[in-house]
């Protein structure tokens, strides 16, 4: 039997007032405009709709009743603006999501980097900041988020990083076990929620990910446990949530064949859906098994994990009858609208489960009283509240996350501090990959090492990367006092995973100088390069390329700060080479 929405328990909670605005909304609507609260719509900044469909704003909100928004680009003022005019013109409040992963970065241009899930990981071998970095990271994610009008937070990311070769969330996990993640999150969480803007939290990727290596951007994700072994770890990790009163979970083209198969034994092989499609999973194990009563919302619709399960026109639909509650962005507009009102009329979704979703969608709206606050006129946000975006306290914050974690892996050869006095001449090795689009490496990255070296006294040499010829080494070591390795590979969505590129076969990158001179791996993003560098002796992991990293990378190198981070057991990737 399926499960239906109690807007009285958790994680909702609502009053009588609340719970009768609810009713009486949905009461009113239209097929049309039921179908409508399903869908995020994405808005770029420059052009009107994902779906490209020459459509203004307003006329998107008058014709389609989009029931949440997310927005991609744009600096606070642009964004504060785009959401107040959405918020304005809409007929019901909207949903308005942010990923917010690791700050208000998340945000809007000006927002401020905290910590990646890797980073507050790394904080946890001291017991204060092991809580106070990922608290810090959700409370400013929602105050600097908040004031753009954002209401929900698709975050925090309880995938556990089981697999090394796994990039996808390499940086995004909090932890290998399901404690460090139930530990980190949990705290990310409340931080979130221990602002004064109401902003609800949205955990991901059900049923999890991080287990294989592959990218459900770009394939169907699997998640390989057995029952148990999935009870075990994700299954506590989304207890714990739910139980903490978790408004929304965000479900993966991911699959899980061992426990759907549990759950429907009819089911073969050629059966098994991502978890966006699968009521075994949805409806019968996170609604029903695991009691989850909140909002179940898909990811991005538009990843091959959902689109190569079967026809559009099929799983548009299908996704809301498995038991999902919103369906995350449109492809084309019109098209998508209509086979979603297509599968309500035919009876793919029926209406008990149309009410369903649509009243755990109004309900996280009354939850967050935002019809109080439409009638009321204090849904839209004013400039002036901007200010604490990149404040001096969440500066200092960042700050302070960056020193608690930053890692010095392994110095076997106790070749640090390095100092101007004794290693003057640095040959700096950069090495960065063609990630392009959503997620690129800080373009300024390199410059801003170099100008931490030479601001300490030491002079800088940046290698050619594209030489092939590296000469006498007698002569390399009479003019290069140490090596300076920065690895700052990122991706997204253009490979299954992302290792270190030389730039050309054999280049004079490779560390061939590692037994010629001192010499210091430093990662800027990805936290396993020692796979493809276990030659190096001393190897640092630093979690982000902004300049405040940087600058405390070069500290800690040269000696005038220590290292605090600490590193799990998959940065040696099972290579006893690694541990030389």
């Amino acid at each position: 039997m399926s499960t239906t929405v109690d807007l009285s328990a958790l994680p909702y909670l609502l009053d009588a007032s609340q719970r009768g605005w609810v009713e009486e909304t949905l009461a009113g609507m239209s097929d049309e405009e039921k179908v409508g609260q399903l869908f995020f719509n994405l808005f770029h900044f420059g052009t009107d709709t994902f779906g490209g469909n020459d459509l203004t704003n307003d006329e998107i909100l008058a014709r389609y009743h989009i029931g949440g928004a997310r927005y991609h680009g744009g600096s606070a003022a642009q964004v504060q603006e785009l959401l107040n005019s959405l918020q304005a013109s809409s007929k019901i409040p909207l949903l308005i999501a942010a990923n917010c992963e690791s700050g208000g970065n998340g945000a809007c241009a000006e927002g401020t980097y905290i910590a990646t899930g890797a980073q507050c990981d790394a904080a946890r071998g001291d017991a204060v900041r092991a809580e106070e970095v990922p608290f810090r990271t959700g409370l400013v994610s929602a105050r600097e988020a908040g004031v753009l009008g954002v209401n929900v937070n698709f975050a925090p990311i309880v995938d556990i990083l089981f697999n090394w070769r796994n990039t996808i969330v390499n940086t995004r996990a909090h932890g290998t076990t399901a404690e460090d993640v139930i530990r980190s999150t949990g705290a990310k969480a409340r931080g979130l929620r221990a602002s004064d803007e109401d902003v609800a939290v949205c955990i991901k990727h059900f049923p999890g990910d991080g287990t294989e290596e592959r990218d459900q951007h770009l394939v169907l994700g699997v998640n390989e446990l057995s029952p148990q072994e999935w009870d075990d770890s994700f299954g506590r990790v989304y207890r714990h949530h739910i139980d903490a009163g978790v408004e929304m979970i965000m479900a993966g083209h991911i699959a899980l064949p061992a426990y759907s198969k549990v759950l429907d034994p009819s089911l073969t092989d050629a059966d098994i859906m991502p978890a966006t499609l699968a009521p075994e999973l949805i409806q019968g194990l996170l609604k029903d098994r695991l009691g989850f009563n909140g909002l179940v919302v898909t990811d991005a619709s538009h990843m091959l994990g959902m689109t190569s399960a079967m026809r559009r026109q099929d799983y548009v639909p299908r996704a809301i009858a498995s038991g999902c509650d919103m369906f995350l962005f449109f492809n084309d507009i019109a098209e998508d609208f209509g086979f979603m009102l297509d599968g309500v009329r035919s009876g793919v979704i029926p209406p008990e489960r149309l009410d369903d979703a649509v009243r755990r969608i109004l309900g996280l709206k009354a939850k967050l009283n935002l019809h109080v606050k439409q009638a009321s006129g204090t849904l839209l946000r004013t400039p002036d509240e901007l200010a604490i975006i990149g404040c001096e306290e969440h500066l200092r914050w960042r700050a302070e996350a960056a020193d608690a974690s930053i890692t010095l892996v392994k110095n076997t050869l106790d070749q640090l501090p390095l100092r101007p006095e004794t290693h003057r001449r640095i040959r700096l090795y950069y090495l960065d990959a063609d990630a392009g689009d959503i997620y690129a490496a800080n373009p300024q990255a390199l410059a801003t090492f170099v100008a931490e070296l030479e601001s300490r006294g030491f002079e800088v040499t940046v290698n050619n990367g594209a030489d092939r010829v590296k000469g006498r080494t007698l002569k390399y070591r009479d003019e290069v006092d140490a090596a300076i390795v920065v690895a700052n590979v990122v991706g997204y969505a253009a490979e299954n995973n992302y290792r270190i590129r030389w730039k050309i076969p054999m280049s004079t990158d490779c560390p061939w100088y590692v037994h010629e001179v001192p010499t210091v791996m430093v990662s800027l993003n990805y936290t396993t390069h020692l796979h493809d560098a276990t030659m190096v002796k001393a190897y640092i992991n630093a979690y982000s390329d902004n300049a405040e990293a940087i600058r405390q990378v070069v500290d800690k190198i040269t000696g005038v700060s220590a290292f605090h981070g600490t590193c799990n057991d998959l940065v040696w990737t099972g290579k006893w080479q690694a541990k030389l």
